[in-house]
């Protein structure tokens, strides 16, 4: 074997994720109750009365998403007092130990919105969107915090796809209820502007991986590339849907299943991705000895 493409017999340097189909599912479930809570939060600051219908329908999306978010980690733990336990203390440095308070707070405040009138309601719903958009982004940052290449190496741009991809969801998921106009328009925006930043962070994304060949492979091939393409060209056709003139409920409909399969699909494209990198041997090496080369590069220009 050629000095350029050493491996240690062709075994993996690292061990796959061993987390199972909840964590994806976690991922997109939090990510759209989180961008629903902040939008409602926006909402209710911009015009708590004109938007009432829309602030309540998102806080509820917040609450159950919570809720369900809560119930997927357990899940993928095995036990609940799993999740108790990382709650025992609170590290700023661990993104882990960061998103379980986050998720803790989130459910309770976004509980509390739904659920309690008047004043009290209201200022859980302003915290519930304080926490909305870390808990929409927190999960990137976890993953990005790993030795998995290809999440290593596009972890700049990751917290961008998971926040864009929470708002497209959370929109969406708002476009198969009944809205008024005004309501309608203003998810409109908030589904363009999340859409745009998902196209523009995938392509972040692609770029970086892409910068080490062997670390890009794991979203070109395999599960992990299939749904990779699928989330980008639902993605394109979401936002395309969204810009058109034209405000019918078909339409809405239309724009609120591809955006809602094109959220679904990217997260599931990376975790799968992630699995295959972390297989991949070659990907390990190209991509430290890649970054010892830079490393080596920044000090010669700093001497």
């Amino acid at each position: 074997m050629s000095g350029a493409d050493i491996t240690y017999y062709d075994r993996p340097m690292l061990q796959q994720p061993v987390w199972i189909w909840t964590i994806p599912a976690y991922f997109f479930v939090g990510g759209a109750a989180g961008a629903a809570a902040t939008l409602a939060a926006c909402a209710q600051a911009f015009d708590s009365r004109e938007l009432r219908g829309l602030i309540v329908r998102a806080r509820w999306i917040g609450a159950v998403g919570g809720a369900l978010s809560a119930v997927l980690l357990i899940s993928d733990l095995g036990r609940k007092e799993r999740f108790l336990y990382m709650l025992r203390v609170f590290r700023p440095t661990s993104p882990m130990s960061v998103g379980s308070w986050v998720l803790a707070g989130f459910g309770g405040a976004t509980a509390s919105s739904a659920v309690l009138p008047g004043r009290l309601g209201n200022a859980a719903g302003y915290v519930a969107g304080l926490l909305g958009m870390p808990l929409a982004s927190y999960t990137a940052v976890l993953i990005a915090n790993t030795a998995v290449p290809v999440w290593k190496q596009s972890r700049r741009s990751l917290p961008g796809v998971f926040i864009g991809s929470g708002m497209v969801s959370a929109a969406s998921l708002l476009k198969f209820l009944d809205l008024r106009p005004r309501e309608a328009r203003v998810v409109r925006a908030f589904s363009i502007a999340g859409g745009l930043m998902e196209i523009a962070s995938v392509a972040a994304v692609d770029r970086e991986a892409r910068a080490v060949e062997q670390v890009g492979r794991a979203l070109n091939s395999g599960i992990g590339g299939a749904l990779w393409t699928a989330a980008k060209v639902l993605s394109a056709g979401a936002l395309i849907i969204a810009l058109l003139p034209g405000r019918s409920k078909n339409q809405r409909i239309a724009a609120g299943v591809a955006g809602s399969l094109a959220s679904l699909c990217t997260r599931f494209a990376l975790f799968y991705a992630g699995k295959r990198s972390a297989r991949d041997p070659r990907a390990s090496f190209h991509q430290q000895r890649q970054l010892g080369l830079s490393d080596r590069m920044q000090e010669v220009q700093e001497k």
